[in-house]
Parts: structure tokens; sequence; C-alpha cells
């Protein structure tokens, strides 16, 4: 009540206000709620006669129990009870005492401790001396001091800063951590807030949080915040405890808040997870960057991967001649400096104005096109552009390094942007750029890093592309070359094909079709499949159409053509040819089979004139045949046919048969690849059921049979090439064949001569008679001196005329150069000078000699008429 009187020198105060001011309750955890002191009086007499209820609970004895009683001999031991008599005999003469007196409980079951007491004499109304006695335990004086001390310690030694807020959020209390970060003694920061310390908003959150934990006594563990310490610009992230204080009596008296700097512990997090995401971001690119072998599919594989996972804006280009199959592209200058590589082409490399086309693009932000690095113009996707000398992108490209570049102003949208030079097997192929726009965090060399790898990748997958691309136009380029041109025509036959190359993504395959004249207006009916792909696998097929029309020439059979073409494939991998691989085979059986060349093919032979086809197998799908059906009758399904199927070409071994099928007029016959019946959605037996059911209505033209076909069957599955062969017959009418016997005598030479004579002018052919004449006068004359058996005369008319000579004999006609001497030996040099073409061909019974003659009108088949060097030329 000290402070009392100095009320005297204020202003005056009502009474009524002085006396509320004066008997208010104490606020919670006043001191008196701890350390409960108790009091009692003692009369004149020296016996108790007041005793307050603290005492009842100090003591534990009621008011009634403890009155009228001596103090001393009630709670004094026994021994110490003569000293404290004389004590209370001084005190009632007027002396005050303080100090340390043990205590017993009375019937307390020997409780006992030691009570600080203070002893005033005071005087009765009478004035009688008495005493008042103020009682402290020491146990709960010495708790509190322990209590004090260690809170203390706590509070003012703990290295994180500390604050205990009162009930008005106000800073009631700060330790010496606390003011060693934000400045000042701890005293000077009582009675603060936290929109002292924080930015607004953080403001806001520390204060919410505050009233929450006043007001529910739930604890806040681990509140992020964000500031900055005064003086500082630097960004601190602290990490907040907060839990509610109770005083004695357990009413709240506050809110302590724990504060533990973790800027350190947040830019490692940051760090990690940037470490995490960055190794997330190149595992997804090494899933999704390379899928295609396209290019500018696999640049765009490369945006969707990086935006906006790594970027906001991103770009693609690459050299205009890349994509146009040039490989004439920048070499990078050597690069120089520590971890460097070096890199092949330190030259200059090309202008700077060698051409790219922007091939991706991407945005999070815009769809605007991004500009090229450095000040330039917009550049959409598709357009060809070049940087200019000096540039960015020049330097990128010509040194193989990736540059780093920030805004140029604050108006620009892009506040960073790494511009990544793309290259592979140390050729540049190309750039990307990398962008960031305000707001986000600009790119670091961490960043740097990631983008060089993933250019890296992605710079590789493209340039894979174009070997891809490349090596798929060239082998394309070769097998459409090695492809009949045109509409192949025949003898007899009716023929459409049709060549599907597989899509983009699938290699050129190695299937083939051919179509071969042969002597006597017969047609050899090629389709052929060589296993693999590639360029490898069309270089094979080109070998093995070349090997086919050379046997083809030689007028052997079906299953000798194939024979023969068995050992060619066997010698296509090995560079000693088949006999070096037969040799090896031999010799280990355990041999790479890398290099082997495996093949199928189909090989029919067709006779216009008996309508009769003979057909060998190596290994091939069968052949389908469509009957015509009967005038009114329904149409005839197709059939495959029972053509005895050998191994495939280059696995010797094993000998090819042949069959002979006779084909009626009308007939349709199909030679078809693989890749028209086979697919990964269904069986073949679906795909050759579903070819049947397409060739059930041979009627229609050839050419749209051939579209429905390919169109029923759905082959725009792009899987496999497709070769599709189909020949209708129309054989050559009766009166187009002249065939006669000749019995073998010298009066058969005129006979022959007679028979030509008469038969040439029914087809018009009046100006080849004395030419076929004298033809037909040589070989029936070399039948009848070289040959043996009957001599067989047949001439045969369609678009050119053709003789044939038969005998029994199987030594083949040589042609040979006639001495100036020699009666003889010119006929056959005559029948080559005046014929288109002659041949000869063993047949079952002996031999065959020919020759062909083109029909009038017909230009550059061959010519009739011998000028004087030709002439001269048979005797010199």
């Amino acid at each position: 009540m000290s402070e009392i009187p100095a009320q005297a020198h204020q202003a005056p105060v009502p009474r009524e206000a002085w006396h509320d001011s004066l008997w208010h309750s104490s606020p919670p955890g006043s001191i008196y709620d701890y350390i409960k002191v108790a009091s009692f009086s003692i009369g004149p007499d020296g016996l108790i006669d007041q005793w307050s209820l603290r005492a009842e609970e100090l003591f534990g004895l009621t008011a009634a129990e403890a009155a009228g009683r001596d103090p001393v001999d009630a709670f004094m031991p026994p021994e110490l009870r003569a000293g404290a008599h004389r004590r209370v005999a001084e005190i009632l003469d007027g002396k005050e005492w303080t100090g340390l007196i043990p205590f017993r409980i009375p019937d307390g079951d020997g409780a006992h401790g030691v009570a600080e007491i203070y002893v005033m004499p005071t005087e009765t109304a009478t004035a009688e001396r008495a005493a008042l006695c103020v009682v402290v335990d020491v146990r709960a004086l010495r708790r509190i001091e322990s209590d004090l001390a260690a809170s203390q310690a706590i509070f003012g030694q703990s290295p994180f800063g500390f604050l205990l807020f009162g009930t008005d959020l106000t800073v009631q209390r700060a330790n010496r951590r606390f003011a060693t970060v934000f400045g000042g003694d701890a005293e000077e920061h009582r009675g603060r807030t936290v929109h002292d310390y924080l930015p607004p908003h953080e403001a806001d959150r520390m204060a919410a949080a505050l009233s929450r934990v006043l007001e529910t006594g739930d604890s806040v563990t681990d509140l992020r915040i964000t500031g900055a310490a005064p003086g500082s610009r630097e960004h601190r992230h602290w990490s907040i405890n907060l839990y509610r204080v109770h005083g004695g009596t357990g009413q709240p008296i506050g809110v302590a808040g724990l504060g533990t700097d973790v800027t350190r512990r947040h830019l490692a997090a940051r760090e990690a997870a940037g470490v995490r995401r960055n190794l997330a971001l190149l595992n997804e690119a090494g899933h999704r960057i390379g899928n295609s072998l396209d290019l500018e599919t696999t640049a765009r594989e490369l945006l969707d991967v990086t935006v906006p996972g790594f970027c906001d804006l991103a770009a693609v280009d690459l050299y205009q001649g890349l994509l146009l199959g040039d490989d004439d592209r920048d070499r990078p200058a050597r690069p120089h400096g520590p971890g460097v590589p070096s890199l092949p082409g330190g030259g200059p490399g090309r202008a700077p104005s060698a051409p790219l086309r922007r091939v991706a693009f991407a945005s999070a932000v815009s769809d605007a096109p991004l500009s090229g690095p450095g000040p330039g113009a917009l550049v959409a996707v598709g357009e060809v552009h070049s940087y200019p000398a000096g540039s960015p992108g020049t330097l990128a490209l010509r040194t193989a390094r990736t540059r780093l570049l920030d805004g140029n102003g604050p108006d620009d949208l892009v506040q960073s942007t790494l511009v990544v030079p793309l290259v592979a097997h140390d050729t540049v192929v190309g750039l990307a750029q990398f962008s960031r726009t305000k707001g986000s965090e600009p790119f670091g060399e961490r960043d740097r890093a990631v983008a060089v790898e993933l250019a890296a990748r992605a710079a590789v997958c493209i340039d894979n592309a174009r070997l891809y691309r490349r090596e798929h136009e060239r082998a394309l380029i070769l097998q459409r070359s090695l492809l009949p041109p045109g509409d192949p025509a025949a003898a007899g036959l009716d023929i459409a094909c049709r060549y599907l190359p597989g899509n983009a993504a699938t290699e050129v395959g190695g299937d083939w079709f051919d179509v071969i004249e042969l002597p006597g207006h017969r047609t050899a009916l090629v389709v052929g499949d060589v296993m693999g792909r590639g360029l490898r696998a069309a270089v094979a097929m080109g070998e093995l159409r070349t090997a086919v029309r050379t046997l083809a020439l030689l007028d052997l059979e079906p299953a000798e053509v194939l024979t023969a073409l068995d050992e060619v494939a066997r010698g296509l991998g090995t560079p000693g040819g088949s006999q070096q691989a037969s040799r090896a085979a031999l010799q280990s059986r355990d041999a790479d089979l890398s290099e082997v060349y495996l093949a199928t093919c189909v090989y029919a032979v067709y006779d216009p004139v008996t309508r009769r086809c003979t057909i060998a197998n190596a290994g091939h799908m069968p052949p389908v045949l469509v009957e015509p059906a009967e005038p009114g009758g329904p149409p005839r399904p197709a059939l495959l046919l029972e053509v005895p199927t050998g191994m495939p070409l280059g696995v010797g071994g094993e000998p090819f048969e042949e069959v002979e099928v006779e084909l009626p007029e009308g007939a349709l016959l199909a030679l078809y690849t693989d890749g028209l019946v086979e697919s990964r959605d269904h069986p073949l037996e679906e795909g050759l059921r579903g070819l049947r059911e397409a060739l059930a209505d041979p009627v229609r033209p050839l050419e749209d049979v051939c579209d429905h076909v390919l169109t029923t069957l759905d082959t725009r599955h792009g899987e496999d090439d497709i070769a599709l062969l189909m020949a209708r017959v129309q054989g050559l009418p009766l009166d187009a064949v002249g065939d006669w016997q000749l019995p073998r005598e010298a009066r058969s030479v005129g006979r022959a001569r007679e028979l030509a004579r008469a038969k040439l002018p029914a087809w018009g052919l009046e100006g080849l008679l004395d030419t076929t004449e004298l033809l037909v006068s040589e070989l029936v004359t070399n039948a009848l001196r070289y040959g043996e058996g009957e001599i067989r005369l047949r001439l045969l008319l369609d678009r050119t005329l053709v003789c044939e000579v038969w005998d029994a004999n199987l030594a083949q006609p040589r042609r040979r150069r006639a001495r100036d001497t020699d009666e003889g030996g010119r006929g056959l040099q005559l029948v080559g000078l005046l014929s288109a073409g002659w041949g000869t061909r063993r047949t079952h019974r002996g031999k065959t000699v020919w020759f062909e003659l083109p029909l009038p009108g017909v230009v550059g088949q061959g010519a009739t008429e011998l000028s004087a060097e030709q002439l001269l030329s048979l005797y010199g």
C-alpha cells in the first residue's frame, strides 16, 4: 500500500473508483496461489485464540481443535519446547521474531515439517499484549525457488527464441536469444505484438494461431512463419510451437511460444525436393522421350516432359537440312575450359544463317510463339528461320555450350532462359530453349545441368530418328526400284498388283513380286518375302529378285528355280558364297546365325496355250484360286491351292516339289505375302478366311478386286509390308495357235515352210512371210541334222509372233562363228540377226528352239532387215 499516497499528486480519484481498485481480485497466477500463507493469533495468555482456513490446510487442524491450545505444546517437538516458551514470552513482551521452526501435526501419525514463521506483537482492545503469527511451509518455498530457477534457466539460457504472451496477446517476457535476433534488450520487447516483428500477412496468421491456442488450449506444432530480422533483407524461416500457460489456480494466464530458425533446414529440404523433382523428371524423360522414330514427334516428347514440370515455355529448333535428309550440319567449335569435353570439327562451322525449322513449341502460360534467344522476332511452329550472327542461339550452336539468359527489362514476360544445343555423337542437330516467366524461380546451375541432360537424351533420340529415316527412305527407294515398273503385262493373263510399305513406325521389309516373260508366251509369277527388316533385308530382296530373273531366263522348272535360289540365299550371308556356307555348316553346327538370310517364295509358270500353271512353294503363303461360276450359277468359293510347302530359302538340304494346275478361262489366281493376312489382332487362319471371302466375287475388274481385298482386310495396320499379285486367266484363242507334227525326213523342211506360209496370211502377217519362212527352215533343218525323234512345229500369235521347233534330243544348240571356208554353221547367226530374240529350253522329252518376231507396226522390238555390215559379218 506504499503506492497509495502517491495518488495525492495526481488528479482526485472518486472514492468508489478507489475502493474498487483497492479490493479487486488478484490476477490469476498470484504468488499467494503457490506459497499459501497461513496465519493464527496468540492471546495474552499465550494460547491460540484465532485460526485461519489456510492454517487448517497446513496443520490439519480445524479452528475448534486449535483454539485454546498452547502452540508450543501442540506443534513443537518436546526437546524444543523450553526454548520455544522463552521465545513466546519475549514476543508477548513486544519483541518481533522471524525464523524457521520444525513442527509436527498433532495426531498426524508423525507427520512433520519445517515452517518459516513471522511473529509480530499486537495489542488487544484492553491494551493487553498478544501476537500475530504468519506461517509459510518451507517446502512450498523451496519448490517455488527451484521452479523459478529452472524456469529462468530454460527461458534465459535456451538457444531458441522464447516469448510469453499475456491474455491480451502482448509480449510479457522475451528471452535473450529472441532479443539477439530481433535487437535490443529482452525487457524492451515487453508490450509488443507479433505485428511489430512480422510482415502483415504472416503477423495475421500468427495472431490467429495465438488466439486459437488461448481459447481452445490446443497446442500448435511446427507453424511455419516467414519473415526478416530488423535491418536484414534476407528471408528467414521459423518453426513456431505454441501452448497455453496456466496459473496456480488452473486459469489461463497466457501463451508461450518457442521459435526455431529452420532456414537452413528449409533450404536443404527445398534442395532435396529439387533433386527429387529433377530425378523424377529425368526418369520420366527416359520413359517418354524416344518412343517414336519420327523427328518432330521426338521433339514434342521433350516438351511434354519439361512443360510445366521444368519450365513455363519451351521450343525446339532442328536444322532444316536434317529434316530434309541432308547431313551437311554444323560441327561445333571445340569448347575450352576445365571439364568441357572436346568435340570434333573445331572449324567455324557453317554460316550463322544456317536455316533451322521450329518443330515444337509448348507453353504453360500463353499460346504465343516463343522468340529466339535474345532479341528477335517471334517464330511460329513450322517456320524456317536463322539466328543472327553473335546471338546466343548462334553461339550455342557453334560452341555446343549452354547459355543462361536473364530478362531484359521489367516488362519482359520471360525472366530466365536456358539455350541448350542438341548434341548427338559430337554433332549439333538443333537447339532447345527452356524459359521461366516472371513469378517462377529463375534457373540455377542445377537446372542448367538438368537441361543439358534432357537435351542430350533428346538429341540422341532425334539423331536415331534421323538415321532411321535415312535408312528407311533409302531402303524404300531401293525396294521400289526393284519392283516391276508400271502395270506388268503377260500373254494370256490380265495382271493387277499392289505393294504397300509398312508405316513410318516400321522398317522397310523384304517383300517383292515380279512378272517375268518366258519363251513361248509363258509367264512366271513370283512373290517373295525376305525375313527381317531394314536396308539389309531390302538388299537381300534385290539380290534374290535378280537371281530369280536370271534363273527364269534359263527356262528351268519351278522346283529347279527354287533349288538354285536356295543356294543363292545360303550364300548371301557368307563372303565365299553358298559353297563356303555349306562347308562352314558342316564344320560347326553352332555357327552364328546373325548373318543367315531366310526368305519365302512362291514361283509359278503359266502356259497360255495349255492354260496350265506349274507352281512350287518355299515356305510361302499358299496361292488362292477362284474358278469362274457356271453360267447362271452361284459364285464358286475361293480355294487355297494344296502346293507342298517346302523349307524357306536359305535353310538348304530339302528338295522342293511342284504341282501342275489347270486354270479354266476366267479363273483368278492370287499370290501374296504374309503381311496381307497376318496381324497381331487375329490368328493367321482368320486372315486367310477373310482373304478367301474377299475374293468370292471375281467378276468385277481386276483392279477393283485388288482394292476390295485391301479394304476388306483392313491392311492399314502397317505392321508389315504387303505385296499382292493377281492374275486372271485369258488363254490364247485356238485360232492364235498353229501346232503341227513333222516326220523325221528331209521333205519336212519344205512342209514347214508351206505351213508357215499358209498360216501367216490368216493372221494378217504377210509382211513377215519371208523372214518367218527362212527362219523356220533353218530351225527345222537343224532339228533334222542334229536332233532326234519326231519334230514339232508351233506358231503362237499374241503381242509378238513366236515360232517353236521341238525334238527329242537334249543337246542344246550353240551359236558359233563360221569360218570363211565353212559351207554351214551360219543358221543360228542368221536367226539371231533376223529375230527379236531366240533361245532354247529343255523339256520333259527333249528340247525346244524358238525365235520371236515383232508384229508389223510395233517399234523398237527388233529388226527384220539386215544391213550390209550384218551380212558381211556372217562370213568374216
